[in-house]
């Protein structure tokens, strides 16, 4: 018998999903549910004894919980991993064997679509565009000269991982340029990579972006990667979109650059989350903020389902697991 244990209530899911759960599980395996109704992709799951019995997880398990236990499998709801990426967390991991897949690949198609409306919206100024509606102001010869086309900018990608290249191949239909930052090149980008260090190829590529996208996941490695010196390295006029998580960012620093240097903003994240209503983004000038909304879609549960669905076949299978990070 294999143990599926759920860190979600069963009431979290819709009921197609449930149905293709019932209709691709084995006789031999036994699914879980917590005994709370509760999601988030933020938090781990509150402890249950049951979990450390189990062969696979699905959710968001503490990772200091899974030490001793019988634990093989954890399939992540979410496309970052934080929580896992200390060094003591993964040696631990490590030495018992436990495997770590996340979910990037149900978020790539949302959040990079998510990112390209909001390029569009300021290339084509809808959002100026729709203050003049709620006027009731016809300014055609200005905005018609404050709007851009994509063609020939250039997009600076901040990570390259599943929404970085969603976006990057929703971008070829524009003839844009883009460029990568990662830790490393990995050396099959296709594309021009720039090393995530203070240096010179950094500094230009910062000079060089007509659009800043970051994805970058959270932890001690990318924490406030966009600092006051980065900001102040971007031309004049460029715009930045965070989609990653708002550890990122220096907030304040970005607040700055707003006033004097960038174009526009747009973040989807922030530090802290929900971001407190009296918090000075809020009324930034050309700020625009959403609330953790661009992985969502109306389908967001019934395809993590199905990406653990087939995660599961490989498993049993024995087969290299989709969006493997450990």
């Amino acid at each position: 018998m294999t143990t599926i244990y759920c860190t979600f209530g069963a009431e979290s899911l819709p009921p197609t999903a449930h149905q293709l759960l019932g209709e691709a599980l084995h006789p031999r395996h036994e699914l879980l549910f917590a005994e709370h109704a509760g999601w988030s992709n933020l938090s781990s799951g509150p402890a249950d004894p049951r979990m450390t019995s189990a062969d696979i997880v699905f959710g968001q398990p503490d990772p200091l919980a899974l030490s001793g236990t019988l634990v093989r499998w954890v399939q992540l709801t979410s496309a970052g991993y934080a929580r896992y990426e200390p060094a003591e967390i993964l040696e631990s991991l490590a030495r018992s064997g436990i495997r770590v897949t996340t979910s990037s690949s149900v978020y790539a198609d949302p959040c990079a679509e998510h990112l390209l409306a909001m390029i569009l919206t300021l290339s084509r100024r809808l959002h100026v565009l729709r203050d003049d509606q709620r006027e009731r102001a016809w300014h055609a010869h200005r905005r018609r000269a404050e709007s851009t086309l994509l063609a020939r900018q250039c997009v600076l990608l901040l990570g390259y991982g599943a929404i970085a290249q969603r976006l990057r191949a929703l971008l070829s239909a524009f003839d844009t340029e883009c460029i990568v930052v990662r830790r490393r090149a990995r050396g099959d980008e296709g594309l021009e990579v720039v090393e995530a260090t203070d240096g010179p190829g950094l500094q230009m590529a910062l000079g060089k972006a007509d659009h800043l996208v970051s994805t970058l996941p959270g932890g001690n490695d990318t924490a406030g990667f966009m600092n006051a010196e980065r900001f102040e390295a971007m031309k004049s006029g460029a715009r930045f979109y965070n989609v990653g998580r708002g550890s990122t960012v220096d907030q304040e620093a970005l607040r700055q650059a707003l006033l004097v240097r960038l174009d526009a903003a747009y973040l989807d994240v922030t530090d802290p989350e929900p971001l407190p209503p009296d918090h000075p983004l809020w009324s930034t000038p050309r700020c625009f903020i959403t609330p953790h909304t661009a992985g969502g879609r109306d389908t967001e549960r019934l395809e993590l389902v199905r990406h653990f669905i087939a995660n599961l076949g490989r498993f049993t299978r024995g087969e290299e697991l989709l969006d493997r990070v450990l």
